[in-house]
């Protein structure tokens, strides 16, 4: 009988010693399979943040060529240069697209400074934000990432946002776009 009171020891000792490393190596599994997943997401936000700095350089270029072009008075530069050569600013907060992805997983944020000629377009923007905001989503919601990835494809949306703000307010009065935020995800 001693033997046989000994084995049933012998074999719930082995249960709970392979339970243990089972849970242990599904505990394992499971934290390298989490951290593998944040470091490839990582990888692709950081590619997304790469493109929205290699945009700010782009506006900090087109800036820095008006600038230029101006009346050569430093003073004079400094105080003009947030709006260009005497237009307004208008500032559109951010707001997110979701993109034309075949798997509807894409997104784009932004935010943009529209810069017009004058006071009264800068009042005729405001007053037609919905309109304003409207185009714009529309316009965003068509594009694809790839439409988005390269710098030329961003300076190319600058453009058809001009055209899509000019219908909305009328010719003459939107000057430039200036993207302040973007990030496509």
């Amino acid at each position: 009988m001693a033997i046989d009171g000994e084995a049933p020891k012998k074999s719930k000792k082995k249960l709970i010693i392979i339970l243990g490393i089972s849970l242990l190596l599904l505990a394992v599994l499971g934290a390298g399979g989490f951290f593998g997943y944040k470091w490839w997401m990582g990888k692709k936000a950081a590619s997304a943040g790469g493109d929205n700095a290699t945009e700010q350089k782009a506006d900090a270029g087109h800036g820095e060529k008006k600038a230029e072009g101006g009346q050569g008075d430093k003073k004079d530069e400094k105080a003009g240069g947030a709006a260009g050569e005497g237009g307004e600013l208008v500032s559109i907060p951010p707001f997110l697209v979701n993109l034309a992805d075949p798997q509807g997983r894409r997104y784009l944020k932004l935010a943009l400074d529209i810069e017009v000629k004058d006071k009264a377009a800068a009042d005729s923007l405001n007053k037609n934000m919905p309109k304003v905001k409207d185009a714009l989503l529309l316009l965003l919601s068509s594009k694809t990432y790839d439409d988005l990835a390269s710098l030329e494809n961003k300076i190319l949306l600058k453009k058809e946002i001009v055209e899509r703000l000019t219908l909305v307010v009328g010719e003459q009065k939107v000057s430039r776009v200036y993207i302040t935020e973007i990030v496509i995800q």
